[in-house]
């Protein structure tokens, strides 16, 4: 039996934003007001993640310049790990370097193999303004370096090199959404 609410079910759905659009590539601010306002997005933020079917939001796919990302994730021994991360600071990135597939709600469609740690901690807060620290190993570690790139203006495409970079490129290009 659940305790307190699901994350999300009181929020409301956003336009993601997509690259191309600046927001992406600026560096995010910290918070400084832990009040309702913050609550609320980080509701939304849920609600978002959830109806585009991804594992972790960052602020700014949504146009918000703040640090702020969410995430449900399993980690390699399929726990789930559901929660969310305030001014979050990658202090650990460590352990062995495997080259996964990775996707991203701001390049709908695509994806391609980008190198990353296997091991994760992030320091921040909770959205009540509480320290929280969050470790991550395997798809949710992976998961933690993804969403704290966003925050500081980077996509995953930007650690992509080589043939696979030139190919990511090429269907970015290709892609709908990319103006």
């Amino acid at each position: 039996m659940r305790h307190g609410s699901i994350p999300g079910t009181h929020g409301r759905v956003r336009p993601l934003t997509l690259l191309g659009d600046p927001v992406l590539r600026t560096a995010c601010e910290d918070v400084t007001d832990f009040g309702p306002q913050l609550a609320e997005l980080v509701e939304d933020m849920f609600a978002t993640m959830y109806a585009a079917e991804g594992v972790g939001l960052a602020a700014n796919q949504i146009g918000v310049g703040l640090r702020v990302f969410v995430y449900d994730c399993p980690d390699d021994d399929d726990v789930r790990h559901v929660g969310h991360v305030v001014n979050p600071r990658l202090v650990e990135a460590d352990g062995v370097v495997l080259r996964g597939p990775e996707g991203c709600l701001s390049l709908p469609g695509l994806e391609a193999g980008t190198e990353r740690y296997d091991h994760t901690v992030v320091e921040g807060r909770t959205v009540t303004g509480d320290p929280v620290t969050v470790h991550g190993t395997g798809w949710f570690a992976r998961c933690l370096q993804h969403e704290c790139d966003h925050l500081d203006g980077g996509v995953y495409a930007d650690r992509v090199t080589g043939w696979r970079r030139r190919r990511l490129l090429r269907q970015v290009a290709r892609a709908p959404w990319s103006g």
